[in-house]
C-alpha cells in the first residue's frame, strides 16, 4: 500500500462531507455495467467547493512536483480530468491539452484536443481510477503523438489488482492523492460507517465482479 500522508485523509473526509464519494453496503448501487456496488464516486462535485477544489489542485501540484518534476505538458482525461488538468496547468504555469475518449467523427478527428509536440513530457491527470482502461487509451493517444508520458495523477483510485497490473504492464507509475484504504479508514472513523460495514466493503475490492451476487 502507498504511504499517505494526512492529506490524503484530508481529501478522504472533504469526499465524504460533499457526497462526492457515497458508501452504501446494505443498499448497492448499479454501475452502468450492471454490476453491483457499495461505493459510488463522483469527484467532479469537488469542483463545486472553492476551497476544496484549491486544495485538491495543490495537492495534485505538490504530488507532481514530488515524484516526477515539472512536465512540458498536463493532459487530463475526458471528461472528469479535464477540468482538474486545466485548474493545475494554470497554477504551474503550463500548457494544457485534453484527451478524448475516443476520436472526433468529424473535422480533423483529433483525439487529442490542444497542442503537443514530439518529445514533449507529460503528465496525464484523471480524477478516478477503476481499472485503468480508459487512462491507459488516454496515455496510448499521447505516446502515438509523440509525447513522453512521465506518469499519472489521479483524485482517487478503488485499488483494483487489475489496475495495478494493466499499469504495471504498460509501464506507466500512477500517484493517487488518497485511495479506497484511506476512504474506508476515514469514513469508519468518521462514522459515516460501521465496523459491519468493513468486512463487506473489503470483499467487494477483491472481487467486485461478484460482490453483488454474493450479497444478495
Amino acid at each position: 500500500m502507498t504511504a499517505f500522508d494526512d492529506s490524503a485523509f484530508k481529501i478522504a473526509e472533504f469526499l465524504l462531507q460533499i457526497k462526492a464519494i457515497k458508501l452504501s453496503p446494505d443498499k448497492p448501487f448499479t454501475w452502468a455495467s450492471g454490476r453491483k456496488s457499495p461505493i459510488y464516486c463522483d469527484n467532479r462535485k469537488t469542483l463545486s467547493y472553492p476551497q476544496i477544489r484549491t486544495y485538491i489542485r495543490q495537492e495534485y501540484v505538490n504530488t507532481i512536483n514530488k515524484h516526477f518534476g515539472k512536465p512540458d505538458v498536463i493532459a487530463g482525461v475526458a471528461t472528469g480530468g479535464i477540468a482538474q488538468g486545466a485548474l493545475i496547468a494554470q497554477e504551474m504555469g503550463l500548457p494544457f491539452v485534453y484527451v478524448r475518449s475516443e476520436a472526433k467523427k468529424h473535422g480533423l478527428t483529433n483525439m487529442i484536443e490542444g497542442v503537443v509536440e514530439k518529445g514533449q513530457s507529460v503528465i496525464v491527470i484523471e480524477d478516478l481510477i477503476s481499472t485503468g482502461g480508459s487512462s491507459l487509451k488516454a496515455v496510448d493517444a499521447l505516446k502515438e503523438a509523440g509525447c513522453v508520458v512521465k506518469g499519472m495523477v489521479a483524485i482517487f483510485t478503488y485499488g483494483f489488482d487489475e489496475a495495478a497490473d494493466n499499469f504495471k504492464k504498460a509501464n506507466i507509475i500512477v500517484k493517487t492523492l488518497t485511495d479506497y484504504n484511506v476512504l474506508i479508514d476515514e469514513a469508519l472513523k468518521k462514522g459515516y460507517i460501521d465496523e459491519k460495514d468493513v468486512e463487506s466493503l473489503k470483499q467487494w475490492r477483491k472481487d467486485p465482479a461478484n460482490w453483488g451476487v454474493v450479497n444478495n
